[in-house]
């Protein structure tokens, strides 16, 4: 059985709905079994290893909702417990049931943690609060975002569904999105909640996540959450916080890309027991993220789009949010040591906009029946990138200096 000493301490943002509760309950279904499915390293991204220091079952964890309504959290939290209850009675009736199932239920800890990423002070707090409760971080995982969605192009989205059906629900080009929101911060808001308010949390978090390898002699690891709608072509490195993009969504998710990416390959190379940045993909789920803009007969349209997407052979559409989630689950559970690492990449000189393969991220995937699966996508770069990649950790940077030292805080590195 493992010591309390190493059971893992687990953030998700964004925990109280879609995507980051299918997180939080596949979490649960995995750790609450003694031999965790989505632990195992057997797709075929995974490094072959024989033999692994890491073990992938716990009998305890702590579980930390990071929302920004605390009601919500609540509602979220106590139904989580419910859910694993229902996983406990499941294991119950088994024939040859060892008792592991109750005895993680009764070392399971689900808390509450308010944070608004578009308020740096309230994600200070939080850090604050986390560091003064908890020995150490095992994983952040950063899932909480926004869009600025306010409408839909009908003739470009019925142009494009013609063209190709399983695009226009797989990376839709036809949202339209606010130009000009600011946080209270007074910084692009867009930006500031999928991007630099992660990106805050994890400075504020590091050496609490660093705590965790003395614990464990095993890194902690950072679950970045991008998109299949990640691109850079609108990205225009002189409005770095997006506020006059008009293509904020698709831009936030190229640069958390861009930075994840960086931050892994800088821990690699700088320690022998690394902590972990991985950018994963949860496809295509039903989630609120754009519900809003639709009504209740085109939101089923929108679901059977999905559906005869998947049928037609989308690998990218797991549709609900707890197969969504089994990208982000694997990441959680499979020991390190079967993880693939890129070697840095030489570019092209002589074309600063030729890219190459410069490493994965992680995608949800199904079958046309909706058996999930992990799948990889190469992570492409060029020297054009690698550009804007070093002026945007520097622009982060200067700024999380200036909020430290608004709030009197010392620069950690």
């Amino acid at each position: 059985m493992s010591s309390p000493s190493s059971w893992p301490v687990i953030i998700v943002t964004g925990a109280n709905s879609g995507v980051g509760l299918g997180i939080c309950q596949r979490l649960l279904v995995q750790l609450i079994s003694n031999s965790p499915t989505d632990a195992q390293p057997y797709y075929n991204f995974h490094v072959q290893k024989t033999t692994t220091t890491d073990d992938t079952s716990f009998n305890g964890l702590t579980l930390i909702l990071a929302c920004r309504s605390r009601q919500r959290g609540e509602v979220a939290r106590e139904e989580l417990y419910q859910f694993a209850d229902q996983q406990v009675r499941r294991f119950e009736i088994l024939r040859g049931y060892d008792g592991y199932a109750k005895t993680f239920r009764k070392h399971l800890t689900i808390v509450v943690h308010t944070i608004d990423l578009s308020r740096i002070q309230t994600v200070f707090q939080f850090a604050d609060e986390v560091i003064k409760t908890y020995p150490y971080v095992s994983h952040l995982i950063c899932n909480a975002g926004v869009a600025s969605f306010i409408g839909i192009n009908w003739m470009l989205a019925i142009k494009q569904f013609i063209t190709d059906c399983i695009e226009s629900v797989t990376t839709p080009i036809y949202y339209t999105q606010e130009v000009g929101q600011v946080s209270q911060d007074g910084l692009g808001w867009v930006w500031q909640c999928n991007l630099f308010g992660h990106y805050v949390l994890f400075r504020a978090l590091k050496s609490h996540l660093a705590k965790y390898q003395t614990s464990t002699s095993t890194g902690a690891r950072v679950i970045w959450m991008s998109s299949h709608e990640s691109s850079p072509i609108h990205y225009d490195p002189t409005d770095w916080q997006l506020i006059k993009s008009a293509h904020s969504y698709e831009s936030s998710k190229f640069q958390i890309d861009l930075i994840a990416h960086q931050l892994d390959q800088e821990s690699l190379q700088d320690s022998d027991l690394p902590m972990r940045h991985l950018i994963v993909l949860p496809g295509v789920a039903g989630t609120n993220f754009a519900n809003a803009l639709v009504g209740t007969v085109t939101s089923m349209c929108m679901f059977l789009a999905f559906y005869l997407a998947r049928f037609l052979g989308s690998p990218y559409h797991p549709i609900s949010a707890f197969k969504a989630a089994i990208s982000a689950a694997h990441l959680c559970s499979v020991p390190l040591a079967f993880l693939p690492t890129v070697s840095p990449t030489e570019f092209d000189d002589s074309d600063p906009t030729a890219t190459v393969e410069v490493g994965f991220r992680y995608v949800s995937e199904c079958d046309r029946w909706g058996k999930e699966r992990v799948g990889t996508m190469k992570l492409m770069r060029s020297k054009e990138h690698e550009k804007q990649c070093d002026e945007l950790m520097d622009h982060c940077d200067r700024l999380f200096a200036a909020f430290c030292k608004a709030e009197g805080r010392p620069v950690h590195s």
